[in-house]
């Protein structure tokens, strides 16, 4: 039964407006959203003309190139999840490449207006248009699953974009992998990270845990200990 609400859920979700910019490929994509549903107290048929509006934002951070060897070390994945990474790791390669993506929700606002969904969806677009939002998706869910409709509206975005993605890193030669068995992609992303630690933007635990999960901290050691020493 829930697969069934869930699948249900899927299927009545509908984007009513495209944001204009896909995904950025080298940073942070912050999309502001407007998801439309019909209260779910509402009876069918019923006259009266309510509409929920939840009002958010999904941050889609940078794309990250992974490899199977890196996804075995990152936390927050079930058992299952980690034999998968293990079956890849064996048909693939420990140090094939790959582009991981990662989103947060961030609801901002719920209203419910007296107003029929599409005249909702018309409004909110003349406004998008007006105020020139181009990273502003306008939603029809489902009421009580309203967070899969956000969902499958992330995937949607995702799949759009990581050809282009795909492309870009690869002319930039960011998946070129070296003796270590890390790709040129990951090597720049600690540099950066290294930077934002000495400037103050970055906790070093982040970095250490970056460095382990790549297995290169022995590499990196020296380099990391001299960001305590004073004067560095």
């Amino acid at each position: 039964m829930e697969e069934e609400r869930i699948r249900y859920a899927v299927e009545h979700t509908e984007v009513l407006k495209e944001p204009r910019r896909s995904l950025s490929t080298f940073g942070t994509t912050n999309i502001h959203y407007f998801l439309l549903t019909e209260p779910v107290y509402k009876e069918p048929g019923s006259p009266e003309k309510e509409t929920v509006i939840r009002e958010g934002n999904v941050v889609a951070e940078r794309p990250k190139i992974v490899t199977p060897d890196y996804l075995l070390n990152l936390e927050g994945f079930s058992k299952e999840a980690r034999q998968y990474f293990e079956m890849a790791r064996r048909e693939v390669g420990p140090h094939a490449t790959g582009i991981l993506y990662a989103y947060k929700n961030q609801p901002e606002n719920l209203t419910i207006v007296s107003e029929e969904l599409l005249q909702v969806s018309e409004r909110l677009k003349e406004m998008i248009e007006k105020e020139d939002r181009p990273l502003t998706a306008i939603l029809k869910g489902v009421d009580e699953l309203w967070d899969v409709s956000i969902l499958k509206f992330i995937f949607s975005l995702t799949r759009g974009s990581v050809p282009g993605h795909v492309e870009e890193m690869g002319r930039r030669g960011y998946f070129d992998v070296d003796r270590r068995g890390l790709p040129a992609g990951a090597r720049q992303r600690i540099e950066e990270m290294f930077t934002m630690v000495k400037e103050g933007r970055l906790e070093p635990g982040a970095l250490k845990t970056e460095l382990d999960r790549w297995g290169v901290f022995d590499e990196y050691e020296d380099r990391f200990l001299a960001l305590f020493r004073r004067g560095k």
